[in-house]
């Protein structure tokens, strides 16, 4: 683009040197441009790709990990509870009872001495209720969460956080 009123009031070769300098380019910016060529950015993609395909699934394994981690945590802290109700009313809680007898006073206790949860009963990582039974088939009492799928059994994220 020509600036004409740069040039305005100026001598004609003057001029000439000045319209001819803003047309031409030195031979090294001929066709050369500021960016990225297509492969260059195809190339950026695929490292992204390749990066998040590896990243990925070894971070969703570990939100499944830490799940059954709260739920284990869960199951301890219950079993804490418990072993402190038991020792100030002389037995565990009834499966009828269940959990939240170390939250309020079942009717039928007399040496009751809680609340042994400082909050309510949580759900299991699952937004599920966990199951209390005693006596237990394995000892005096079960506390079952049946993982992600709710379902008895199973591996991985789906297998059963218990007490035993």
């Amino acid at each position: 683009m020509i600036r004409h009123t740069a040039i305005v009031g100026q001598r004609l070769p003057e001029r000439l040197q000045y319209v001819n300098a803003s047309r031409s380019r030195p031979s090294s910016q001929v066709g050369t441009s500021a960016g990225f060529t297509l492969l260059e950015l195809l190339v950026v993609v695929t490292i992204i790709g390749l990066l998040a395909a590896y990243v990925g699934p070894k971070y969703f394994s570990q939100l499944g990990k830490s799940e059954q981690g709260v739920a284990k945590a869960q199951v301890e802290a219950f079993v804490r509870a418990l072993d402190t109700y038991r020792l100030d009313v002389g037995q565990y809680p009834t499966t009828e009872e269940g959990l939240n007898a170390l939250l309020t006073r079942p009717g039928t206790v007399a040496k009751w001495n809680g609340p042994y949860l400082q909050k309510a009963v949580p759900l299991d990582p699952w937004g599920r209720p966990y199951l209390y039974r005693a006596p237990g088939a394995a000892g005096d009492f079960d506390i079952i969460s049946y993982g992600k799928d709710g379902q008895p059994g199973g591996a991985g994220d789906a297998a059963d956080v218990t007490n035993q």
